[in-house]
């Protein structure tokens, strides 16, 4: 399950991740990502100073009828929750990020959606802020 901090809630912010957002999608999913201005304001400032709370990156789902039945569309649900859920260490925290199933999502499993959700998550995120590449390539002997 996803944290409430880490929930997109808002139609204004579904809308402008969808509008203004880079797309990648797959076989099963398309991952609308708006990485954000960072705000500079005082009051948050200050309310950070304090111990508020910091919000991180924000997820939200967009799973529609044509998925399937009601059990489907929960089901994809659930999964595409619990698996973004296990990204957002490697997210930005000004990204919101809105991730709509296609019709093929009812029929895969956890596995293909967590590579579909890591496929369109690698080509969505701008060069400067993806994960640094892993392995010894270009490493001197």
């Amino acid at each position: 399950m996803l944290s409430r901090d880490n929930r997109l809630t808002s139609g204004r912010d579904y809308a402008r991740a969808i509008r203004r957002g880079r797309r990648a999608g797959t076989v099963t999913l398309v991952a609308h990502l708006l990485v954000q201005e960072p705000v500079r304001n005082d009051s948050v400032a200050a309310t950070v100073a304090q111990g508020g709370p910091v919000r991180g990156p924000l997820v939200g789902l967009v799973v529609s009828k044509a998925v399937g039945n009601a059990v489907s569309r929960n089901q994809v649900k659930r999964r595409l929750r619990h698996l973004a859920r296990e990204r957002l260490a490697s997210l930005p925290g000004s990204v919101l990020l809105v991730v709509r199933a296609l019709p093929p999502a009812a029929g895969a499993t956890s596995a293909q959606l967590g590579d579909d959700l890591d496929a369109a998550l690698a080509r969505a995120l701008p060069r400067e802020l993806r994960p640094a590449a892993r392995g010894t390539a270009g490493a001197p002997a």
